[in-house]
């Protein structure tokens, strides 16, 4: 323990290694860390000796080094998984890139009428937009459809109950479920119905004078078949009308309009539940739609009126930056350009299409060192989205020869930009589906860098 040095002996050696100049409390902050890590080790016999000084302070300059670095990166999607939730979900279009780029580098009229100079909403960016979309009577815009929904449920049935069918008690990601959902929002759970089988009279008969709402939850993130029955949104209506008692669904997904290129499930879109007649909707930005994180609110004026006067909106209210990105897609779909949304071409691209760049990318990347083939892969929707849909197309296989599988994945995912792709098989598989057309040549890169030829050996690295 004596021979741990002092902070000030770290410090000139960190000074003397490098010409960076770093705020001194954050390198002697880090300093500290390093030598209190170092004596916790010593004291549980983890360590025999103290690292030489120049060890400790190049220690300490890769930790000053991380820091500095972005945590948050880009990475290319190769998995094939088009909704791939923890890489960040749908890809923005230039249109809305721009438009944040714009909003982002200095003040912008968010929140001010710039005709009358008074307050005004940011909601009316981006409100004509949706109603003109989908043919809803009003519309808002949270920060995340869960938040869609909890607001749903708090302003319009807090301390009372809400009658939800017990085959749409669905789990969403993170394991939050639909009735912790409902809990946090003070709303008492119905349930109706077996998880199998409901009919409308289940709903009818659990009506009481504590309801204050109809639920309808879209199973978007799995399917139950067999001998079973739902029913739909729009047969909920007549009893909605009947009883006075609002009808929202949650269509998860955000499907704006039908899917380009394959045939896929059938799934609701956003102005097909606006027409069923429902009272509420709600569903994701940044799903089906391809627009940024959002949680998309549409329905009765009168009820989109309540949801925004009440205090829970503030707390959950859209960021301008992604508000922003929402509009220039919306924009993109009102004038017919729907195609330049990266996640409508991605499921446009054909099979021949990828058959050729995935060619050209087995011809660039045949390197010593590498076993390439290419194969059948269907790509994914992901997101909670379509959980049965396959999008067919092939995938370049990868096997490695003096590297195990999981080593090369781990070197592609440290590589720059981080490059993301599937084990399947024994092999690794690059799935261009899930990859921008522009982007291939950097894959070329990322592996060229990994696997040089060796001039001695004539082999890859």
């Amino acid at each position: 323990m004596r021979t741990l040095p002092g902070v000030d002996r770290v410090l000139l050696a960190v000074q003397r290694l490098s010409s960076d100049h770093w705020p001194l409390a954050l390198v002697t902050d880090e300093i500290q860390q390093q030598i209190s890590a170092l004596r916790a080790r010593l004291l549980n016999k983890e360590l025999t000796r103290v690292p030489d000084l120049d060890a400790l302070a190049r220690a300490v300059l890769i930790r000053l080094d991380q820091i500095q670095s972005p945590s948050l990166r880009p990475v290319i999607n190769a998995s094939g998984i088009l909704l791939h939730t923890n890489l960040g979900r749908a890809p923005l279009a230039k249109e809305a890139m721009q438009q944040i780029q714009q909003v982002a580098a200095g003040y912008s009229n968010l929140e001010i009428d710039l005709t009358t100079g008074r307050r005004g909403s940011r909601h009316s960016h981006v409100e004509r937009l949706l109603c003109r979309l989908s043919g809803a009577e009003a519309a808002m815009v949270v920060n995340n459809n869960a938040g869609a929904v909890l607001l749903a449920l708090t302003a319009l049935a807090k301390g009372r109950e809400a009658i939800v069918s017990r085959g749409e008690l669905v789990e969403i990601g993170g394991s939050f479920r639909i009735p912790e959902v409902m809990e946090a929002g003070g709303v008492q759970l119905r349930e109706v119905g077996s998880s199998n089988r409901t009919h409308l009279q289940d709903y009818r008969q659990a009506i009481n004078a504590e309801s204050a709402l109809l639920l309808k939850v879209h199973t978007s993130n799995y399917k139950i078949i067999g001998f079973t029955s739902s029913v739909p949104a729009a047969d909920l209506v007549p009893l909605a009308r009947e009883t006075g008692i609002p009808l929202l669904e949650d269509l998860g997904s955000g499907l704006l309009r039908p899917l380009p290129g394959y045939a896929l499930p059938e799934e609701p879109t956003i102005s097909e539940a606006v027409a069923s007649g429902v009272d509420l909707l709600t569903c994701s930005g940044d799903k089906l739609l391809g627009g940024p994180q959002a949680g998309l609110i549409f329905g009765r004026r009168e009820l989109i009126e309540k949801l925004r006067s009440h205090p829970l909106a503030r707390a959950l209210r859209i960021d301008k930056l992604s508000l922003a990105a929402l509009e220039a897609t919306l924009r993109l779909y009102l004038t017919g350009r729907e195609s330049q949304i990266p996640l409508l071409a991605f499921f446009a691209a054909s099979s021949q299409e990828l058959l050729e760049r995935t060619r050209e990318l087995q011809r660039q990347l045949d390197l010593p060192g590498l076993k390439l083939e290419i194969v059948d892969a269907a790509a994914m929707v992901g997101g909670g989205a379509m959980p049965e849909a396959e999008l067919p197309g092939p995938a370049l296989a990868i096997q490695p020869e003096a590297l195990s599988l999981d080593q090369l994945a781990a070197a592609l995912r440290a590589a720059e930009p981080a490059l993301v792709a599937r084990i399947h098989d024994e092999r690794l598989l690059l799935n261009l589906r899930s990859v921008d057309p522009t982007d291939d040549q950097l894959i070329v890169a990322i592996f060229k860098s990994l696997f040089r030829p060796d001039p001695a050996s004539g082999t890859g690295a």
